[in-house]
């Protein structure tokens, strides 16, 4: 199988910086495959909560998102009480969907490229909807405040 190779953008509207927890280690002692989504989940959590949405409410009331697929690419590592810095980019808009591009690194250097697909998703009628005009002005809304 061909490996998916992931590019880094030009901008990143949310910044994150946080440390890798005991728990966040394997075996190995760096940074586990589990541990890596989930700071990414939460990076995608707090730039939604930040921008007054949530995972459930895209701003209109009633749309969510859910995940529909995941590509990592690992650059480096991470151990223990490194401070990573988490930073997240909205693009490549469709009616439906969208994506999450994060990039993981620490102050020696990129530890992860992570891609997210995500669609919109009405959990009252089970069906996947138009992406809220409200994300989509949030969303831009938050480009401007970084490009500033």
């Amino acid at each position: 199988m061909a490996r998916t190779k992931l590019t880094q953008q030009g901008d990143y509207e949310f910044h994150l910086s946080l440390f890798v927890q005991p728990r966040d280690v394997n075996y190995a002692g760096h940074l586990s495959n589990d541990a890596l989504i989930s700071l990414v989940g939460t990076a995608r959590a707090l730039m939604l909560h930040d921008m007054g949405l949530s995972e459930m409410d895209l701003g209109d009331g009633r749309t969510g998102i859910v995940m529909t697929d995941l590509v990592v690419n690992y650059r480096g590592e991470a151990f223990m009480f490194d401070e990573l810095l988490l930073e997240t980019h909205v693009g490549d808009f469709t009616r439906t969907s969208f994506r999450m591009f994060h990039r993981a690194t620490k102050e020696s250097g990129l530890v992860a490229l992570v891609e997210t697909g995500l669609v919109a998703f009405d959990y009252a009628s089970r069906r996947v909807v138009p992406v809220p005009a409200p994300f989509i002005k949030a969303v831009a809304a938050r480009k401007a405040l970084s490009a500033s």
